[in-house]
């Protein structure tokens, strides 16, 4: 079973803490699926992972081939068999998809009160069920852990 980590950005944006997340997925073996709710975000991490300070091999969801991409960013489903699903933005997380999965990593930033109440709410939906948490939050240019559930 799987479990959800919570990211409390304050120090780092989403464009730096992303990459190296991914980085440690795909060095666990882990295909990824990054879930947002804006397409403007989406195109932003794409451009950024590409021109970013090292190569992150990943696709856009809805091209040809996100079955093989190792990362694929969507709006939906993960479309490449992904283990870990990143989420930003506050894209919805489902128990389903924490328990079937290796790891679900929640990022939310820090410094919007909609973003950090919305990741009050999904901890407790997931906790509530059931589902493994942990909580970090950056403390001087490195993550903490604060609270498991």
């Amino acid at each position: 079973m799987g479990a959800a980590y919570f990211y409390h950005l304050t120090e780092r944006p989403l464009e730096a803490t992303l990459p190296v997340l991914i980085g440690k997925a795909l060095e666990a073996g882990w295909r990824v699926a990054v879930r947002g709710r804006d397409p403007a975000t989406l195109e932003r991490l794409d451009r950024q992972l590409w021109a970013g300070d090292g190569f992150l091999p990943h696709g856009m969801a809805g091209g040809d081939h996100d079955a093989e991409q190792p990362v694929l960013l969507t709006l939906g489903k993960a479309g490449n068999g992904a283990s870990c699903l990143m989420s930003v933005d506050g894209a919805e997380v489902t128990v389903d998809e924490v328990k079937g999965g290796e790891r679900v990593c929640i990022l939310f930033d820090g410094a919007n009160a909609d973003a950090v109440e919305h990741a009050r709410g999904q901890w407790k939906s997931l906790t509530d069920a059931g589902v493994s948490a942990q909580y970090w939050a950056e403390e001087g240019g490195r993550w903490a852990k604060k609270a498991e559930a």
